[in-house]
């Protein structure tokens, strides 16, 4: 929290309530979130596939989630026998804590075109997200890697060998994808100049190209990290098409097989958690977070900033939905191919592409040429790659058949 204006002149009682105040609005908006996002995620289900949907509990079936929520709560809670009762009460939270300590970097609002995204509460300047810590992306991803250890752990303190087998299966997909996503994230950094959220939204504030175009990193990169992050990020989240964590006809039920009552509950909150954080994270390193057109009148200019945040996020959740609801899903082999054969090559080419750019950029290179050369260099090492993992294919057939 070092870069909020609010603890520039020391940390007293009034510094930490309204931190405290943050983190409770936060949260709020977090467990809402997961509400009104399971509740849509089953309407746009039903409508797409021709069904109804929830529409007995509360209005248009807004409160069927609670309903479920309170019928969790008072199940009974079973443990296994041969369960490690402490571990398997604490892998839950370690996919709840990460969960929010990611969306707490995130920058909700603000105007960052004329005011830095600087907002007042109470009479004090602040940001309005909860934490500014300036090494924010390196906070990402180790929250990222903690939930690797929450679905481990999930699986074999269950004392079970098809949670276990889930549990392999979890923690090998995310950390596959995990190396392409942190490597998209670095050619995010090298186009900012920050591992700070809230800078990386500022240099996308104000004009862009030709004065019309958004100054967004999904242009500055060149789209390609965007798309490998998108593609990780629902690898490592287990949404379709990735969802063989929780393939039923393979493994029961995945890692959490043996939680039940609230225990699982918790699962079912992470997971919807986890993809708000990372839709929202998204929007925040390539759509320009809650930067965008501020117009009307007054009273508007503090509330457009949130606008155009929700509505960027809303894109992603309802692209997600619409995926689980169309895109078949993948087989293993598939799975593990797309993201060592193809998103990791081409997320460090990528990167290295850029890193040339800028270079060059700073030496006054000439830039067709070197864009021109680094592209050339891509294909080459593209189509080696390939003709060496075709031989292999080749070689494999051919030890089959002998």
């Amino acid at each position: 929290m070092l870069g909020d204006p609010l603890l520039s002149g020391g940390i007293g009682l009034e510094e930490v309530l309204i931190v405290l105040v943050k983190a409770g609005v936060a949260f709020g908006v977090m467990l809402l979130a997961v509400i009104l996002m399971i509740w849509f995620e089953r309407k746009v289900i039903s409508d797409l596939q021709n069904r109804v949907g929830p529409n007995q509990a509360g209005p248009f079936g807004l409160l069927q989630t609670i309903a479920d929520g309170i019928k969790l709560i008072f199940k009974e809670d079973l443990i296994p026998n041969r369960a490690d009762r402490w571990v398997f009460a604490l892998a839950p939270f370690l996919l709840l804590v990460p969960a929010f300590v990611s969306f707490g970097i995130v920058p909700l609002g603000g105007d960052f075109q004329d005011n830095g995204g600087v907002v007042s509460w109470f009479g004090r300047d602040t940001y309005l997200q909860l934490a500014d810590p300036p090494i924010g992306i390196l906070v990402l991803l180790a929250m990222s890697s903690i939930g690797v250890y929450g679905m481990m752990l999930a699986g074999w303190s269950s004392g079970s060998k098809y949670p276990l087998l889930g549990s392999v299966r979890a923690s090998a997909q995310a950390i596959s994808y995990e190396a392409a996503l942190g490597l998209s994230l670095v050619s995010v950094i090298i186009v900012s100049g920050s591992l700070s959220t809230h800078d990386i939204v500022a240099s996308q504030a104000g004009e862009g190209f030709f004065g019309f175009v958004p100054n967004w990193n999904l242009l500055l990169t060149g789209v390609v990290p965007f798309v490998i992050f998108l593609l990780a990020a629902a690898a490592e989240l287990n949404r379709a098409p990735f969802d063989l964590v929780e393939a039923e006809q393979e493994l029961v039920g995945g890692f959490h097989t043996e939680y039940s009552s609230i225990r699982f509950g918790h699962f079912y909150l992470a997971e919807y958690m986890n993809l708000i954080t990372m839709s929202a994270i998204m929007v925040t390193l390539f759509l320009g977070g809650p930067a965008g057109p501020i117009f009307g009148p007054g009273f508007l200019h503090p509330v457009l900033p949130v606008v155009w945040f929700f509505l960027k996020v809303m894109l992603f959740l309802f692209a997600a939905v619409w995926a689980r609801a169309t895109v078949p899903r993948f087989r293993y082999d598939q799975l593990m191919g797309l993201g060592w054969k193809v998103l990791i090559p081409l997320s460090l080419g990528w990167l290295l592409l850029l890193a040339t750019v800028r270079v060059g950029d700073d030496q006054g290179w000439n830039y067709l040429v070197v864009v021109a050369v680094c592209m050339g260099v891509l294909v080459g090492a593209a189509a080696l790659m390939a003709a060496a993992l075709s031989s292999a294919h080749k070689d494999r057939i051919a030890e089959e058949v002998s």
